[in-house]
């Protein structure tokens, strides 16, 4: 028998739509749908505000408007989104390297083994949900449980901006009483499909043997008989060696002078060291980015000959390059980042924890 896993979705809350309102407060508590218009279009992702009135996305945006007539359309930003991704990964990494990113705003985390050797997968997944709303600004709901399938099902339960655990003992009934248009990869043709077989539960699936539903299923058959069991031994697949290490941070008030930018950058320099000791690496090349008031970025970045990680050694190289050219305009985001890392050839083992604790 395989250990039990520790594994965390994290879903963010409406991300593109809560991106928007908390770039822009006036649209903070009003329903939005990011892409479209009135007149044509799509909806790519809804407020939840607008959700009230049955707004979703991939909705028709001329029908999103007869449901809500005071909907407020914005133009998707992808580069702003991915940066805010970027950021809410990069706390990720501070408690595993097993990150499998689903979508720029979910992933799954497996903390079996972790960074900050907590036995608790539910305690690491509220700490990271409070550190996204402190240093980003954004809520996140989390589903906990021993494999991604019933993870992801539970993420959806406690929206927003909650959280909610499925035991390893509790796994079996969960599934059992979960409506099969619950289950994650159902959807509404194969829903359909199970009820005409009179499955419209868990427990109503389980009942099946594997050569009917295979019959009746093809491959998906094979699938369908062991997730309800609580099977799954699919890994948290991480899609890439991390190739950096960055803190960075959006002022309300943009920054006009050198002085200022350092006194922040100082800050950002804390968050950083506290990452790489964390995350157990060093790093050769230290970038400084500055985001101005136009939204253009600029980045400037110098390499040295050794691997380092300590503010003390990295710091006096931000402040040459803060002062190696005058800002241009008002900097409203600013950080630090460390590439050329020292974890090219980590490999990771995971060992069997005899205490099992979520």
């Amino acid at each position: 028998m395989l250990p039990l896993k520790k594994i965390i979705h994290i879903d963010m809350d409406a991300f593109y739509a809560s991106v928007e309102q908390m770039d822009n407060p006036e649209l903070r508590g009003r329903p939005i749908a990011v892409g479209g218009s009135k007149e044509r279009g799509v909806v790519a992702a809804a407020s939840y505000e607008a959700r009230k009135f049955g707004v979703k996305s991939a909705m028709a945006s001329i029908i999103a408007v007869r449901r809500c007539p005071q909907l407020i359309f914005v133009k998707p930003r992808f580069e702003r989104y991915k940066e805010i991704s970027s950021q809410i990964r990069s706390i990720f990494f501070d408690y595993t390297d097993l990150v499998e990113p689903l979508s720029l705003d979910e992933a799954f985390l497996d903390v079996t083994e972790n960074k900050v050797n907590n036995p608790s997968a539910s305690l690491i997944a509220e700490e990271i949900r409070r550190r996204i709303k402190e240093e980003v600004g954004l809520y996140a709901s989390a589903g906990i449980s021993i494999n991604k399938f019933t993870a992801k099902i539970a993420s959806d339960i406690n929206k927003p901006n909650g959280q909610k655990t499925i035991e390893p003992d509790e796994v079996l009934h969960f599934l059992e009483y979960l409506p099969i248009d619950k289950f994650f990869g159902v959807g509404k043709v194969t829903a359909a499909k199970l009820h005409l077989h009179g499955i419209f539960t868990g427990r109503q699936l389980k009942e099946q043997t594997v050569d009917y539903l295979i019959t009746h299923f093809g491959k998906s058959g094979q699938h369908f008989y062991n997730i309800v069991r609580g099977i799954q031994h699919s890994e948290v697949q991480p899609d890439r060696i991390r190739k950096s290490i960055a803190a960075e941070r959006t002022f309300l008030k943009d920054l006009s002078t050198e002085d200022f930018m350092l006194e922040q950058l100082d800050k950002i320099g804390d968050e950083l060291e506290k990452r790489l000791i964390n995350s157990n690496v060093k790093g050769k090349t230290v970038t400084v980015k500055l985001k101005y008031s136009d939204f253009t970025t600029q980045t400037r970045s110098k390499t040295i000959t050794d691997f380092i990680h300590l503010k003390r050694d990295f710091f006096p190289i931000v402040r040459d390059l803060i002062y190696q050219e005058k800002p241009k305009q008002s900097v409203r985001l600013l950080g630090i980042t460390l590439t050329k890392l020292d974890n090219e050839k980590d490999s990771k083992s995971v060992s069997v924890q005899l205490k099992f604790e979520f």
